[in-house]
């Protein structure tokens, strides 16, 4: 069973409980919080999931906050880390197929057109596609992100 790190600021953790719970005979979660919805800061969740992500390269992330933009920027601020915000079920598949995207982010209070629930499968159960226009993109972005780690 996939290992899947899960995490929310108090926007997203209703929509993250969802997830759990819709999703849970399919995946492995590991909820690092938040666990509740008082008030609480996405970028501790971010960075927890990524850290988490980036150390098991075989596992993915999935993050939630109110609008899916926040959480998304603080978690690639991770090394090894490409999050992506998803807001369709297309939009989540083309992440992995096209980017290899490690962590999916959506939305937990707006309105999508589809249910996150939803993305958030597609996301996990897509595989990258491993073409060279992608593979090649790809390790474009790893470049870029290796030539600012050394400065």
């Amino acid at each position: 069973m996939k290992k899947v790190y899960i995490g929310s600021d108090h926007a997203g953790f209703q929509m993250k409980e969802r997830v759990k719970e819709a999703l849970n005979e399919k995946y492995e979660f590991v909820d690092v919080g938040t666990h509740s919805d008082e008030a609480a800061d996405y970028p501790i969740y971010a960075e927890k999931v990524a850290n988490a992500v980036a150390a098991d390269p075989n596992a993915q992330g999935v993050l939630l906050c109110g609008n899916g933009v926040g959480i998304a920027i603080a978690a690639n601020k991770v090394p090894g880390i490409r999050a992506a915000l998803a807001f369709s079920k297309a939009s989540a598949a083309s992440a992995r197929q096209h980017n290899d995207a490690n962590v999916v982010t959506t939305a937990g209070r707006e309105e999508l057109k589809e249910d996150p629930v939803d993305l958030v499968d597609t996301f996990l159960s897509t595989d990258f596609s491993g073409e060279e226009r992608h593979v090649r993109r790809v390790e474009q972005m790893k470049a870029i992100e290796e030539k600012h780690l050394k400065k």
